[in-house]
């Protein structure tokens, strides 16, 4: 048996900086958000029907016990089991019928020679301790035989062993999903307390891009970043207040930049945050005041990823390939969702798989590259298949791809059958 350990830190597992450009690793970038941001100000109540994808602001608790009652967890007979003496077959008259959703006194005190029908979900009777299965009985007019006795409490429901009255359900933080809503729901809650939706500014940059379906003039290319990172935002806890674009104007950048960040609680800008003398974001987030917390990660592609905050408003800049623009996203982006959402269980996505060949690439930066799942071995483990290189704006590598495996700056192979980290795309 091969024993691989669990993945509690949230980086690459390498420490990788590039010295000579103040680059800084994955984890420190991951931690640098986790330090700096937590969950925006303001909570809403919605009925449960809306509630879906929202994240818990106040705890759930049960209104009464669950089940309310006892009662049958299947279609048989109650029976005081501490009646069935002796040697068997047992006969037994049949005195009533409860069917679920019915209040009935059928039985007594004493059920001792006597059976009442129930139905699944329907209350047990006084003096019954016990559920025969329908199927373990057989029937003869009013009359049933059993030839085994059942143990007390035998198919039986007890009053709040599911929840207790005043139990915590759900605790803050939490996502609300088909399964949370279900146990709102059986807790007898009919609305929730969330957080409210985080505001979130989207912004394309660069003379080059036009609208997608657009006719193209010369030199133009159609823009991929913009409509890829809406997609990837969920609609239920965030909402796009603003998608738009901006040419290499830096005027224009600065007063389109400065009503973003006034009415958001995040910026999301692609391309000008390198170092060219047409990348104008990053010169003109710094004065607007924007503190920059990072700027630059030790990761291949998407090195120039830098990330602030203006008061209570926060700016991820990603690059303007579309490669290492979606790759940043689902790494930083998806992770600062998370913190701003106040979303409390934020464990790593990232597992271990089989690499099915071996994996080369140049010393220095973390690489991630797309890759496919190619199936299992013999040991029940994801094999995945995965190119040469990465190229940053090869878009059929990422819609092919299932996500991507981290090859570590400090190593130059992987060998073929080697183990080697693996984040899913997870957006399907």
């Amino acid at each position: 048996m091969t024993i691989i350990e669990t993945l509690d830190n949230p980086g690459c597992g390498c420490e990788a900086f590039d010295h000579t450009r103040k680059l800084i690793s994955i984890d420190a970038a991951l931690a640098t958000i986790s330090s700096a941001v937590s969950a925006v100000e303001g909570v809403e109540v919605l009925p449960l029907a809306a509630a879906r994808g929202r994240i818990l602001a106040e705890p759930v608790v049960a209104r009464a016990l669950t089940p309310p009652f006892d009662n049958s967890a299947m279609d048989g007979y109650a029976v005081d089991s501490t009646a069935l003496q002796g040697e068997g077959p047992w006969r037994l008259k049949v005195v009533g019928r409860i069917t679920a959703g019915e209040a009935s006194s059928a039985g007594d005190q004493n059920l001792s020679g006597q059976a009442v029908q129930l139905f699944t979900g329907a209350p047990m009777p006084r003096g019954a301790d016990a559920v025969v299965m329908q199927e373990a009985v057989r029937r003869c007019g009013d009359e049933i035989t059993l030839t085994t006795v059942p143990k007390p409490g035998a198919h039986v429901r007890r009053a709040g062993e599911d929840m207790g009255l005043g139990a915590e359900v759900l605790a803050p933080g939490c996502h609300l999903g088909a399964r949370e809503i279900a146990a709102c729901a059986a807790a007898g809650q009919g609305e929730v307390s969330v957080h409210r939706r985080i505001r979130v500014a989207l912004l394309t940059t660069g003379d080059e891009l036009a609208v997608a379906g657009s006719d193209l003039e010369q030199a133009q290319i159609w823009d991929v970043n913009g409509p890829m990172i809406a997609a990837a935002i969920p609609q239920a806890a965030f909402d796009v207040v603003s998608f738009s674009a901006a040419g290499d104007d830096p005027e224009a950048l600065r007063i389109q930049l400065s009503g973003l960040l006034a009415q958001s609680d995040l910026v999301v800008t692609s391309g000008g945050i390198s170092v060219g003398e047409a990348d104008f974001v990053k010169p003109v987030m710094q004065a607007l005041g924007v503190e920059e917390l990072f700027s630059g990660v030790a990761i291949k592609p998407g090195k120039p990823v830098s990330f602030g905050r203006l008061k209570a408003c926060f700016w991820l800049g990603l690059p303007g390939n579309p490669v290492s623009a979606f790759v940043t996203w689902m790494l930083f982006g998806r992770h600062l969702l998370q913190h701003l959402s106040g979303e409390s269980r934020r464990r790593s996505m990232r597992r271990h798989v089989v690499l099915g060949e071996e994996a080369r690439h140049r010393l220095g930066r973390c690489e991630l590259r797309p890759a496919q799942l190619n199936g299992f071995d013999g040991m029940g483990r994801e094999i995945m298949r995965f190119g040469t290189s990465t190229h940053s704006a090869r878009l059929s590598t990422i819609a092919e791809a299932d996500g991507v495996i981290f090859i570590p700056g400090d190593s130059e192979t992987i060998a073929a059958g080697g183990l080697a980290e693996f984040l899913p795309f997870g957006d399907r």
